[in-house]
């Protein structure tokens, strides 16, 4: 009895001290608990936020290298100026800020409502912003005195771009912008490509837009530094990680030069036209002005949006480069080629001769294809015709081309092609072609058409870069180097062969014999201007007509009208035996060519002659 007791009493403390264990078990692990909760979610609440530190790349802007002319003269440089950053994540009350800032920096309400605008915007939250670019130097000083006051805004440095001569270089030199400006007008730009637009953005970041600005961007941008700084899990800087120096932008260095640039500009005044002249040594671009122009220190460093806008407007187009992408009948100054077609094609030769009435007449139609004298010039041979300009000659040489091989023959002169290596947006121009015709016009070509190539008039179209380029070939006799505005470290000299092989040494000479007496013989079409310079100058000149007329009676009526008034061309090469340039002058309703652009020609040559 006694024994059993004894038993239940042992198995009742066992019982007892499996739960007491249990318990303490039980306690350890609520304990466990505790310390786990105190410590492991403790830290993802605050430890962990640290690991959530991202590094935030600021990019600082490179000098972007200087453009200087040929003689080491500066085209473009870099000026200093200081723009008012903020950071306003950090800005608890916006408009508190700005009214506190306003007398110390003139703001406008534009300024205001822009700022106002990005600053709600979440992609530029933890980011830096312009509040005010290009303070004065007074705004400079009363921020630096009261800047204790602004903790959260900074001066910072930038510069732009700068020219001499903002408006003779305008369409060649181009104009660059802050990419902002490109940012806010891109509104459908993707968040997903925010990145790297919103840096670029906040920190006032140029990029070359056209003219050589942009055609050799890569060359003059440099290499943007960067500062790297940590920033919190909730959008604040905390500290400067490390700086990278930018590196400056190579210097270009062109073949422009700025005196006979200088008298582009004078001696074409106010009249809407263009000149190229090409260095024959060098292939290199000396002149390439365009008129009317505009300021590229305005437009890349804050034209109001008025002026902008009277720019865009104003029916001259001055923002239009004429001299790559204007498009001109090149009239009688493609004759040269066409003759030279003839002789390839043994049309005709020097001797050859016909009679010039003064008109050529069409035998499938009896289309009359009138030249500009009255009662022509009588008996005329190749030479004579080039002198004379003899409409009738090159309408009945045409009259016998295949249009095809025409149309390739003048290609290989590089019209309908892009001539200049790094010209910005040039234009090809056109050659037309029976395919072409066809195509545009649902019209089979006609020997009419072939007719009107024959003198530069019709479909064909120039501009005049190309027939500066054109002007180079006659000048080197075939051997010329494709022109370019620059020598970067990646500009070669590209020697071309303009190769006929049927064109002897002989004809060149001849052809030189006879571009010469255009201008300087006694019954040249461009005689009127031999006596304004001390060297011989070989040339062609041109007077691309608008308006198919008739009689020269009734061009009086149409010239009452000025835009319908001819376009007045001329291509020349000089100083004679020995050219060293090559030049193409049009001016837009000018009428005649040698009287009209041939003393623009001469004024640039004498610039680049005398130099």
């Amino acid at each position: 009895m006694i024994f059993e007791e004894r038993q239940v009493e042992k198995n009742n403390f066992s019982v007892r001290a499996a739960l007491l264990f249990g318990l303490m078990i039980l306690g350890l692990i609520a304990v466990l608990v505790q310390v786990f909760a105190l410590q492991v979610s403790g830290y993802s609440d605050y430890q962990l936020a640290a690991l959530n530190n991202k590094n935030y790349a600021v990019p600082v802007q490179s000098l972007r290298g200087e453009i200087y002319d040929r003689n080491g003269n500066v085209l473009v440089k870099n000026q200093p100026t200081y723009d008012l950053i903020t950071r306003p994540n950090l800005i608890v009350d916006i408009d508190s800020f700005i009214e506190k800032i306003k007398p110390v920096i003139s703001l406008s309400e534009k300024e205001i409502s822009r700022y106002k605008k990005l600053q709600k915007d979440k992609a530029f939250a933890n980011k830096e912003l312009v509040l005010k670019k290009d303070l004065s130097a007074e705004e400079i000083s009363r921020f630096q005195v009261r800047s204790f006051n602004f903790q959260n805004a900074f001066i910072a440095q930038r510069f732009r771009r700068v020219s001499d001569y903002p408006n003779i270089f305008s369409h060649v030199l181009g104009y660059t912008s802050r990419i902002d400006s490109d940012f806010e007008s891109m509104p459908e730009i993707p968040r997903s490509h925010w990145k790297d637009v919103e840096l670029k953005y906040a920190h006032g970041l140029i990029k070359g837009q056209s003219g050589l600005e942009e055609e050799y961007e890569d060359h003059l941008r440099g290499q943007h530094g960067q500062r790297i700084f940590e920033m919190n899990a909730r959008g604040q800087l905390i500290q400067s990680l490390s700086f990278t120096q930018p590196k400056k932008g190579l210097d270009l260095y062109t073949h422009l030069d700025i005196s006979a640039q200088k008298s582009a500009a004078k001696f074409l005044g106010n009249r809407k036209g263009a000149v190229v002249a090409i260095d024959l040594e060098s292939g290199g671009i000396n002149v390439l002005y365009s008129s009317p122009t505009y300021s590229i220190n305005e437009l890349s460093n804050g034209m109001s949006e008025n002026n902008f806008q009277t720019l865009i407007n104003n029916s001259d187009k001055p923002f239009f480069n004429r001299a790559v992408q204007g498009r001109y009948p090149p009239a009688s100054t493609i004759k040269p080629a066409i003759g030279m077609y003839g002789l390839s094609n043994n049309i005709v030769n020097w001797d050859f001769e016909i009679e010039d009435p003064g008109f050529f007449t069409l035998p499938e139609t009896g289309r009359v294809f009138r030249g500009w004298r009255k009662g022509g010039h009588g008996k005329v041979n190749m030479h004579k015709a080039f002198l004379v300009s003899s409409n009738t000659y090159f309408t009945s040489l045409a009259y016998q081309a295949d249009i095809i091989d025409l149309s390739n023959y003048l290609s290989s002169f590089g019209f309908g092609k892009k001539v200049c290596k790094d010209c910005f947006a040039e234009d090809p121009a056109f050659v037309p072609s029976p395919e072409w015709k066809y195509s545009i016009m649902n019209k089979g070509w006609v020997k009419g058409d072939t007719v009107n190539l024959g003198i530069g008039q019709g479909y064909l179209v120039s501009t005049p870069m190309q027939l500066a380029n054109y002007a180079a070939i006659l000048a080197t006799k075939g051997q010329y180097i494709q022109p370019s505005l620059a020598s970067a470290d990646n500009q070669k000299k590209s020697l071309k062969i303009w190769q006929d092989e049927k064109i002897s040494n002989s004809d060149w000479k001849k052809m030189h014999e006879a571009l010469l007496g255009v201008i300087e013989s006694d019954y040249g079409t461009a005689r009127s201007i031999r006596n304004l310079k001390e060297f011989q100058v070989a040339g062609k000149s041109g007077t691309a007509e608008l308006v198919s007329l008739d009689s020269k009676e009734a061009y009086q009526d149409v010239r009452t009208s000025e835009l319908l008034r001819d376009h007045s061309i001329i291509i020349a090469f000089g100083p004679m035996p020995n050219p060293r340039y090559a030049v193409s002058v049009v001016i837009e309703n000018g009428e005649s060519g040698g009287a009209v652009a041939g003393p623009v020609a001469i004024e640039v040559l004498k610039s680049l002659i005398n130099e």
